[in-house]
């Protein structure tokens, strides 16, 4: 078992190394030299150590070979692809899901010899299409590992290779539709109605997330307060998932039913575990499981390191790509601080032995221990935040989440055959999901109930803290240590976190303009008093979450005025995470685009968390601490939302700052036109430094020192553009681009 797990251990250290670190080509010359060095350690080393290095070696070897051949037969078809316009016959592999512009589905080429997904974007009408279901239609190839210029692992991680845009009509035949192959989809979709009609609508979203996996349904408010009180991974399918449905299986076999267990077990987790999609924390799980269950049929123990170790191998195999995926690491990590550190922190704690109540609550921070020690780094640098409440929030809701889970699973099988019995059963999941989504607000809305790594001080905090608690596991340091390192740990995050809030509390005015791709988000704050110019992103990032993270690390609890300059989503569609997030006292909303969703959608927002709207139709002055905003209402009636822009100035004694949100230059001319303004020092390029914006007129009226540019690096759109850099070269001024330097910080004094 010890060598099976080494063996496996260290093919999944070939592929990590295939895929971050070493070059494409470079993979077969570092198989053979590991191979080499494998046998040459094997004569160096002890008898024991012996066998140990040459299946180290020879796993290495064959992780890079098998991860080149990989990328030649199956992801390099793909790539050779991107740009080329075919005719394609593909197969559908689920459900299409709708988008703002039609449908996407998971489907599969069955020409061109490819093997692996793709995803296609077509038109709405083929949103009844079903599993198995074949299309025939003319794609362009796209990256699915570069997109704009940005490397993302999302598809590729789930061994999705290509991103197909339907170009013409696309014909629709039956093909394997009804086939046993498709049966987890089928059943996934009955599921989904079997819910939709035994649950209450306030729980519906949840349970479907708690027992399918599909969050895309979930509201955004439930969605950040489970995340924010570090309860998210309840709603992402994983060992918890199949130990509460393997639970079920035994009370109703019968636990001491060893085979009988095994029998019926296996068979169900793998159907489930194809149900959800075969997501890598599920297979991890199931994988583990299935060990478990064959360890007392083969009168064997179960080896937890070995299993784990199996599933990963498994895993990789399938697809190398995998071990890129955020779910995987997140999964991985945080079994092996279950398994390694859990039992060894519960031991220190317990002592002599407790009363049941005071195991339970031990257990319950025993395990969420384990489970952060090695996924805080991987959640700080993928996610930028740390959940500090999560052992409170597990040891209140994790009973809960078994209260959710075993009866809703049952509640929603017996709905798909008798709904109306099964809704008189839904009350107790119905109690357990509201119970978590309660006790999640609350949580979430505790002063620092996480940390925020928007800056750099935070991130030197969590080395110091892994630092200390390195030297403590290394030295094997008595209790009275740890507890040291624990007050130490404790007192370094108070004063790191008041050091973070020192930048807002000197100055007269702080301006930032947020790295938030391509799109806008201003924020400015005065003596306790914030405003915030635009929110929204047509890029990956969520333009609502990095704002409030930067606000929330520099201790910003809430924001005075949100001013929007128009209704278009790269201005305004992070606006409904933020509000789930943080509090807003007033909105100040340009008078257009009646019936826009966006619009719409704004004002429904500003209904549902209460904010006062105020329309401008005149112009307006909103003090903000020592300096004043000003803000102007469109200048122009075209129909055209770019051009009928709210504008704003901000000024703080002699210094000036103009926001003319997406206005061209006729526009701009109307507005020097309409309203008398000061020589500036610091001008928000129009447009994200369009071609169309930042005119002649308005740069000889203003005169900026300082032109700062929001867009995304490689953006389709070209921002900025060379005529726009060029008028602002020619004043001359300072030019700062957070596609080039990241957000922006400017200070006055």
């Amino acid at each position: 078992m010890r060598r099976l797990a080494t063996f496996c251990f260290a093919f999944a250290g070939g592929i990590l190394a295939a895929q971050y670190f070493l070059a494409y080509r470079l993979l077969p010359f570092a198989a053979f030299g590991c191979a080499v060095l494998g046998v040459l350690w094997a004569f160096l080393l002890h008898h024991d150590n012996r066998r140990r290095a040459m299946v180290t070696g020879i796993a290495l070897a064959l992780a890079l070979l098998y991860n080149w051949a990989y990328v030649r037969l199956v992801y390099a078809p793909y790539e050779a692809m991107v740009g080329a316009k075919q005719t394609v016959m593909m197969e559908a592999a689920d459900y299409p899901t709708s988008t703002d512009y039609g449908c996407r589905i998971e489907v599969r080429i069955l020409t061109h010899g490819m093997h692996g997904k793709a995803v296609y974007y077509g038109d709405s009408s083929l949103l009844t299409i079903e599993p198995g279901m074949r299309l025939t239609g003319p794609v362009s190839f796209n990256s699915a590992s570069s997109i704009r210029d940005t490397k993302v692992t999302t598809f590729t991680s789930r061994g999705i290779y290509s991103l197909l845009y339907g170009r013409g009509a696309t014909a629709v035949e039956n093909g394997s539709a009804g086939s046993l192959r498709y049966l987890p989809q089928r059943l996934a979709r009955r599921m989904q109605q079997s819910i939709s009609d035994c649950f209450p609508e306030r729980t519906q979203a949840f349970m479907r997330a708690i027992l399918l996996g599909d969050k895309y349904e979930l509201d955004i408010e439930d969605k950040t307060n489970l995340s924010e009180a570090g309860l998210y991974h309840i709603t992402a399918v994983s060992g918890l998932h199949c130990a509460f449905l393997l639970a079920v299986l035994s009370v109703l076999i019968g636990r001491h039913r060893h085979r009988i267990l095994s029998t019926f077990a296996i068979p169900v987790l793998a159907l489930y575990a194809m149900t959800v999609g075969w997501t890598p924390s599920v297979v991890r799980a199931c994988i583990m499981l299935t060990f478990l269950l064959l360890g007392p049929v083969f009168r064997r123990e179960s080896d937890p390191p070995t299993a784990l170790s199996f599933a990963l191998f498994l895993i990789l195999l399938a697809n190398p790509y995998a071990v890129k995926s955020v779910s995987l690491q997140l999964s991985f990590a945080s079994v092996a601080g279950l398994l390694w550190l859990t039992p060894k922190l519960y031991e220190r704690l317990r002592g002599e032995k407790r009363g049941r109540a005071a195991r339970f609550v031990l257990g319950s921070l025993s395990a969420t221990a384990g489970a952060l020690v090695f996924t805080v780094p991987l959640s700080a640098f993928y996610f930028g935040n740390l959940a500090l409440i999560a052992p409170l929030s597990n040891l209140l809701c994790l009973w809960a989440a078994t209260l959710a889970f075993a009866p809703g699973l049952i509640v929603t099988i017996l709905g798909m055959f008798l709904p109306a019995a099964s809704r008189l059963m839904a009350f107790v999941p119905h109690f357990g999901a509201l119970y978590i989504l309660t006790v999640s607000r609350y949580l979430a809305h505790i002063p620092y109930h996480a940390l925020y790594f928007s800056g750099t001080l935070l991130r030197l905090w969590l080395l110091y803290v892994y630092a200390m608690l390195s030297v403590c596991l290394l030295s094997r340091c008595a209790a009275y240590r740890y507890a040291m390192t624990g007050g130490l740990a404790a007192g370094t995050l108070a004063l790191t976190l008041w050091l973070n809030t020192l930048p807002m509390q000197g100055g007269i005015l702080h301006m930032t303009a947020l790295d938030i791709g391509q799109g806008q988000s201003v924020v400015l704050h005065s003596h306790g008093v914030t405003a915030l110019i635009d929110c929204g992103s047509s890029s990956y990032g969520d333009a609502g979450d990095i704002t409030a993270d930067y606000l929330q690390s520099v201790g910003i609890r809430s924001v005075d005025y949100i001013v929007l300059s128009h209704y278009h989503d790269d201005h305004c569609n992070g606006l409904p995470t933020l509000l789930a997030r943080l509090k807003a006292r007033q909105l100040i909303l340009p008078d257009i685009g009646d019936g826009d969703a966006s619009r719409t959608e704004v004002l429904a927002l500003a209904e549902r968390y209460r904010i006062p709207v105020s329309f401008v139709h005149s112009t307006l002055s909103l003090p903000l601490g020592d300096a004043v905003i000003t803000v102007y209402p469109p200048v122009t009636e075209s129909g055209d939302m770019n051009e009928e822009c709210l504008s704003v100035l901000c000024s703080a004694g002699s210094f000036d700052a103009l926001f003319t949100g997406d206005m061209d230059t006729d526009s701009e001319y109307r507005l020097i036109a309409t309203h008398e303004l000061p020589d500036i020092e610091v001008l928000m390029a129009g447009h994200h430094g369009s071609r169309y914006s930042t005119g002649s007129d308005l740069l000889a009226e203003v005169r900026p020192e300082t032109a700062v540019i929001s867009c995304e690096p490689g953006n389709r759109y070209g921002h900025p553009h060379a005529e726009a850099l060029y008028r602002l070269a020619d004043l001359p001024a300072e030019i700062y681009r957070t596609d080039l330097q990241g957000s922006i910080y400017i200070t006055v004094h």
